[in-house]
């Protein structure tokens, strides 16, 4: 759930340009540099004070120097739910949570809980052959493909009454279905029409100012009196600012994964006859009773997502490399795949908690999402399932600017009798500064259905080959609550779940800020966007802490 900055390109801008370039010759894409190992902690502003720092970060920094240096901390594990992770990672392979009661690579069930070789936890995507399902289709695909062949010359009027529920729920599925594919078909052309340009144009503006680097500062200092290139530098650098890219390379780099991107959710997540899962893990999708499927490869396909993710909970805070995570030893990560590129199967998330919780996990991590659920049931049965074993479940609200009172996004913050969720917070994304982009322009948002907004705009973390960047989305925003959670328990281990998130929301800075609402320009006071009307605030959730375990 992280967001691509391509999608909110201005595709005039580099059109403005065209004319000085139209001649220019092709080029490659030059491959970014890794981004080098040593410390770069100083990037992570959400670790900042709001009091201190002036900063609407978590105050994590300053509830280490003035609170926690003097107490103990206790063994928590954090289970990720997410695309996997990079266990070789220097800032992340220390705090891996190992299964000790497991030999690793003996291809045995050593401690007989169903999962053989479950060293750092389990893949629920992957097959008995080591195979992995990546790409998956979208969960309306998944309905309105099934629906089409069994309700084929159907209408409602038709339709026997057992089915009819099951029949609305593919009629809306159609219908939303046709509306995405439209649109993606449109941004797939759009995006795929600006490559070749933009790839164009930088080549050609690095030639003709004499440079291999269009940063900032080179595009700040073009010396030149040509209108064409005057414009093409303004728009490379409004292209940059809206971006966050450092650089023309960094900015292209993301442009031609936004291609990829389009091209991949046209001919997987929308395709209706796409469905790898059959062919890998030849278990029964339908059947949610069944858990014993899967293999031990964490790493999967693309670890981006999930190794970011990890990271911001815990990555290794007292080692001088790339960054600090939020909670310190002895927090443990244990990845459990679940998360396809695609949306993610109900059944698969059910699994994933039953397996998190069974194996120790005392706080779950779910940066994921989707607009349809059509096995909940079997989903809302884990949760209560986490609940009654006291584990605190942490979900990023959605990144698609949805008012949630009015629109689904599952899981749900509500069970289907609309009772809520006692141990499960949904967190919405802020950005790093206090005034009318506090809320994160693509976050969903809700004064009943998201608890609290967390740091979620530019967040530093860990990426796979043990490097390091910047990412956008609520996907960053549930760690960071995930993390601050860890914290809590670990320093005060008699805390419950539902404490857990009672401290969180009652510690919650509560702004008042006059803020656009996400996808718009009306402007509304912050604290009307959730239950709480705050960003999560870990130096008062320490102290408050603290107060309630005297």
């Amino acid at each position: 759930m992280t967001i691509s900055p391509f999608r909110r390109w201005s595709l005039s801008l580099a059109l403005l340009a065209l004319p000085f370039f139209s001649q220019a010759q092709s080029v490659d894409t030059p491959t970014p540099a890794p981004a080098p190992v040593g410390d770069q902690s100083a990037a992570q502003w959400y670790l900042k004070d709001p009091q201190l720092d002036n900063v609407p970060g978590v105050g994590a920094t300053r509830a280490y120097n003035e609170i926690l240096k003097n107490l103990v901390p206790t063994p928590v594990i954090v289970a990720v739910i997410d695309s996997g992770i990079d266990t070789a990672h220097v800032d992340l392979k220390p705090v891996l949570w190992t299964n000790y009661k497991e030999i690793p690579g003996n291809g045995i069930d050593d401690d007989k809980n169903g999962y053989v070789d479950d060293v750092h936890g389990w893949n629920f995507l992957g097959g008995p052959d080591g195979r992995n399902v990546n790409a998956e289709t979208l969960e309306m695909t998944r309905i309105v493909a099934a629906g089409r062949k069994r309700f084929k010359g159907k209408t409602a009027a038709t339709v026997k009454p057992a089915d009819k529920a099951d029949f609305a729920l593919y009629q809306k599925a159609e219908k939303t279905y046709k509306v995405r594919l439209k649109e993606e078909s449109e941004r797939a052309k759009q995006v795929e029409d600006m490559s070749g340009p933009l790839n164009m144009m930088v080549a050609n503006m690095k030639q003709a100012l004499g440079t291999d680097k269009l940063d900032t500062t080179a595009l700040k200092n073009a010396n030149t009196t040509d209108p064409n290139m005057k414009r093409a530098v303004a728009g490379m650098l409004d292209m940059m600012h809206q971006t966050g890219a450092a650089d023309a390379d960094a900015l292209l780099k993301e442009l031609n994964d936004g291609v990829k991107q389009e091209r991949s959710m046209l001919d997987n997540s929308l395709n209706l006859d796409f469905n790898p899962r059959a062919d890998i893990i030849k278990d029964n999708p339908e059947d949610v009773t069944q858990r014993y499927y899967g293999n031990n490869d964490l790493h999967g396909p693309d670890p981006m997502h999930g190794t970011h993710v990890s990271g911001i909970i815990a990555a290794v805070r007292n080692n001088n490399l790339g960054i600090q995570g939020i909670a310190a030893d002895p927090v443990r990560i244990m990845m459990v795949r679940a998360v396809p590129d695609g949306d993610e199967r109900d059944k698969d998330i059910a699994n994933a908690i039953r397996y998190a919780v069974d194996n120790g996990a005392q706080i779950i991590n779910m940066s994921f999402g989707k607009e349809f659920s059509p096995q909940r049931p079997a989903v809302e049965a884990a949760y209560k399932y986490a609940a009654a074993k006291n584990v605190l479940l942490v979900h990023a609200a959605g990144n698609e600017n949805h008012n949630l009172d009015l629109e689904d996004n599952y899981p749900a913050s509500f069970y289907i009798n609309h009772t809520t969720i006692p141990n499960l917070l949904t967190v919405g994304a802020s950005g790093p500064k206090d005034n009318a982009a506090l809320t994160a322009d693509f976050s969903n948002y809700s004064r009943k259905g998201v608890d609290v907004f967390a740091p979620g705009v530019g967040i530093f973390s860990t990426l796979p080959g043990s490097t390091y960047g910047n990412e956008s989305g609520t996907s960053m925003a549930s760690p960071v609550t995930a993390g601050v959670a860890a914290v809590l328990k670990s320093y005060f281990p008699k805390l419950t779940a539902t404490d857990l998130k009672r401290i969180i929301m009652q510690s919650a800075q509560v702004h008042h800020t006059k803020v656009h609402v996400p996808g718009g320009e009306k402007e509304v006071d912050f604290s009307t966007l959730s239950v709480t009307g705050g960003v999560v605030d870990m130096y008062e959730a320490v102290k408050l802490a603290q107060k309630a375990t005297m």
